[in-house]
């Protein structure tokens, strides 16, 4: 790993220690109110994620994802609905059910298949994107585009969980005080058969999990161990996991990642740097970092403010 790669993440994941972004466990509002209008929307320093927060609808578009999943945006983008007979949608209040079509029916099919293969009722799904897409007030850089979406580590009750429930239910942390390994009290043998449904699905490029997470699958699948390649660790990511599927082909706009390595990513190098002192246990600076200038609308693909202004 590069020396500017690791300068970012650990910058990245002192970050989050520093300013607390929201996560999958954080509780939502049970009575949400409307954010105020804005002063000067028309500002070119105001904040792309003030302008995208604000629009409660999708734009009335072809569906297309544009730009890259941390810095983009999404026409006709399409509700996951609340309820499924597999699945249910977490942090109502927050209003990040919206997907591109291709990442709805995916979490469609895999619920299916979670609960015929893992015998879970269904699962319990976190962030996709805002209406539009774009930046978000709190807790992620990508889920721009609508080809992400946070599956929490929970198993669905089987049962149809309350508003309120589905506003202040923690997820389950599956990690142990120590950050070296999964907690035993947590893990099941059926989390694995979750992630690697998700993993097996061809749409799928990329599986954000804890490192210590991966470490569990690492040491605990059998058979086909293909789909581990596709499976990453990531700072946070230790209540839920992160699927992230690659860019339509009908969408020209959409700016793709290089797809990850085959290699299983199971050696002992490949976690050396998550479980090194400086990951687990990073220093904080004495002075807290400045706040990075945030993304603003003329940082994002031109076609993004048609789609924020768009009906």
């Amino acid at each position: 790993m590069g020396n500017q790669l690791l300068k970012i993440l650990i910058s990245a994941i002192v970050l989050v220690i520093m300013t607390g972004l929201a996560s999958a466990q954080d509780k939502g509002s049970v009575d949400p109110k409307p954010l105020p209008p804005l002063a000067n929307p028309n500002d070119p320093h105001l904040g792309a994620k003030e302008l995208f927060a604000r629009k409660i609808l999708p734009a009335s578009l072809a569906v297309h994802s544009i730009g890259f999943y941390a810095k983009g945006c999404l026409a006709g983008a399409q509700a996951l609905p609340i309820n499924g007979e597999t699945w249910q949608v977490m942090r109502l209040s927050r209003n990040r059910n919206w997907a591109h079509l291709d990442m709805i029916k995916l979490l469609e099919r895999l619920s299916d298949k979670v609960h015929e293969v893992a015998g879970w009722p269904g699962l319990l799904v976190g962030d996709l994107s805002q209406p539009r897409g774009g930046p978000m007030l709190t807790g992620h850089t990508s889920h721009q585009v609508g080809l992400d979406a946070d599956i929490w580590l929970t198993p669905m009750p089987g049962r149809e969980l309350s508003h309120v429930e589905r506003e202040e239910m923690s997820a389950t942390m599956m990690v142990r005080p120590d950050r070296l390994d999964i907690d035993p009290k947590a893990w099941t043998p059926s989390h694995l058969l979750v992630i690697r449904a998700a993993a097996q699905e061809p749409q799928v490029e990329r599986i954000f999990v804890n490192a210590a997470i991966k470490k569990a699958l690492c040491r605990e699948a059998k058979g086909d161990r293909t789909w581990l390649s596709k499976v990453r660790p990531m700072y946070g990511h230790d209540y839920h996991f992160h699927i992230r599927i690659k860019c339509p082909a009908a969408d020209r706009g959409c700016e793709s990642q290089p797809p990850p390595s085959a290699d299983e990513g199971c050696n002992a190098k490949d976690f050396a740097f998550w479980f090194s002192e400086r990951v687990l246990h990073p220093r904080l600076p004495t002075t807290p970092p400045k706040p990075r200038p945030p993304i603003t609308l003329a940082d994002l693909p031109a076609a993004c403010r048609q789609i924020l202004i768009a009906p």
